[in-house]
């Protein structure tokens, strides 16, 4: 959801209590009788206690944090690969990387490091603790330059310095994250909140999250190889300014998971009221699948699904090589100024595919813009199909054992088109095939389709 900055009061005091604002320390499970422990009391580090020097935590131990804790200015979390984290539920453990610290979280394709629910298998939900929270120095558009993360934390994001460095986050898995304290007022799987470009985040998967997998609060990072799977609100949300990058991302649903505020793939905004306000929300996204219900399951979708793609308020969204399939609507361009936007070539889709949808487009009631036409402009090289099985993807997907790439004949395998201005950074790899993958699947040996039933 975006961020509205007046309403974002700290519910510290009713989440944790003011354990949380001693100094930094920590303390074996093996002293707490309250929470179920299945690893041996040796060999989990409970974390409740602010980090205000630089730590490492290693693969021969596992970690609980409980309730927000805090990578203090100029402390660096090192994760080693293969560590696991837990994430407490009764306090709703989160993990809170402010302004001038670092997340060093590097795992490998063999040894990712794993953020999980501390419910047993079998037992896990959406929404058992809070999540990652990453706060950056980067421009956003709220007044005066700076906001609080929203989620009941007291975080302060935001800044002068686009290149900001806070950290790196390669080969990290977060399940059963995302909680909703009241509406719009949410911690996400991954918050990235006025992040900075010198910030490193590449192979991250967000499963069951109770809110947005991912959120952009501004910040101008540069993103890849992005997983949101069995999400409960909207896959990939930007806005606040949010002026970086993503390439290679996925977006898998579940046909029974979807929130009551409805769920979308991509849901843009420049601001909670569309404004002005500069720098304006202006991703650059390539080579995206957004495959929703209808492209995974042959059942009924929640009722609660919406749209693949919900273009609104003013954002300046650029759309290339990318594939959106299975939603009730395709894309939604939302009210006078995107449409404006979408005319003026500020809010661009150019060689991407829309299939498989209940209705392929539409606009704000009450407008008579014609989207269809708009998408359809020769040149841009945008198709449209009526099945998801056009694409020759494995349709409906396995979501515990998904077989992700094009078949042959496919025609996502190619057409992609990287002489649009934009893509001209050096950021981007340019490939042949629209959409996530070609023939290499990047997700195989580091991500979890089934974190359910998963012993950590």
């Amino acid at each position: 959801m975006v961020m509205n900055p007046f309403t974002h009061k700290s519910l510290w005091a009713i989440v944790i209590g003011s354990a949380l604002l001693a100094n930094t320390g920590c303390k074996k499970d093996d002293e707490d009788p309250v929470v179920p422990d299945p690893a041996p009391p040796s060999n989990l580090v409970t974390i409740d206690q602010p980090i205000n020097a630089s730590t490492t935590w290693t693969a021969g131990n596992r970690y609980l944090i409980k309730g927000f804790v805090e990578v203090e200015l100029g402390a660096t979390l090192t994760i080693e690969p293969g560590t696991v984290i837990f994430g407490d539920k009764a306090t709703k453990g989160t993990l809170i990387i402010n302004r001038g610290a670092q997340l060093i979280a590097e795992g490998t394709a063999a040894s990712p490091i794993v953020f999980t629910s501390h419910e047993p298998a079998g037992s896990r939900a959406p929404g058992d603790w809070g999540g990652i929270i990453l706060c950056g120095r980067a421009p956003i558009n709220l007044p005066g330059g700076t906001g609080v993360v929203e989620g009941g934390v007291e975080a302060v994001f935001g800044g002068t310095d686009a290149a900001d460095n806070s950290g790196t986050l390669r080969y990290v898995r977060i399940e059963f994250p995302g909680i909703a304290f009241q509406e719009n007022n949410e911690i996400n799987g991954l918050t990235l909140a006025g992040v900075g470009s010198g910030t490193t985040i590449d192979h991250i998967q967000v499963s069951y999250s109770g809110d947005d997998s991912f959120e952009w609060f501004g910040g101008a990072v540069g993103c890849k190889r992005m997983i949101s799977f069995g999400g409960l609100d909207d896959d990939f949300d930007m806005d606040n300014g949010f002026s970086g990058k993503l390439q290679f991302g996925l977006a898998l649903r579940d046909v029974d998971q979807a929130d009551q505020s409805g769920s979308n793939g991509l849901e843009h905004d420049n601001d909670a009221s569309g404004s002005t306000a500069t720098p304006f929300t202006t991703p650059i996204i390539t080579n995206v699948s957004i495959l929703g219900p209808l492209a995974t399951s042959t059942g009924t979708p929640n009722g609660n699904y919406k749209r693949s793609a919900h273009l609104r308020r003013n954002t300046h969204t650029n759309v290339y090589n990318s594939v959106f399939a299975g939603f009730p609507t395709g894309l939604l361009i939302d009210g006078t100024a995107a449409e404006a936007n979408a005319t003026n070539n500020d809010l661009v889709f150019r060689s991407s595919v829309i299939a498989g949808m209940t209705s392929n487009f539409a606009v704000a009631s009450g407008s008579t813009w014609d989207i269809a036409t708009w998408f359809a402009t020769s040149g841009w090289n945008n198709t449209t199909y009526t099945n998801s099985s056009d694409l020759l993807l494995a349709v409906p997907l396995d979501l515990t054992n998904p077989d992700l790439l094009p078949n042959e004949g496919s025609p996502l395998l190619s057409g992609a088109d990287f002489t649009w201005g934009p893509l001209a950074d050096g950021f981007f790899e340019q490939v042949p095939y629209r959409g996530a993958f070609g023939l290499e699947d990047w997700t195989s040996g580091w991500a979890n389709w089934d974190p359910q039933n998963t012993t950590y």
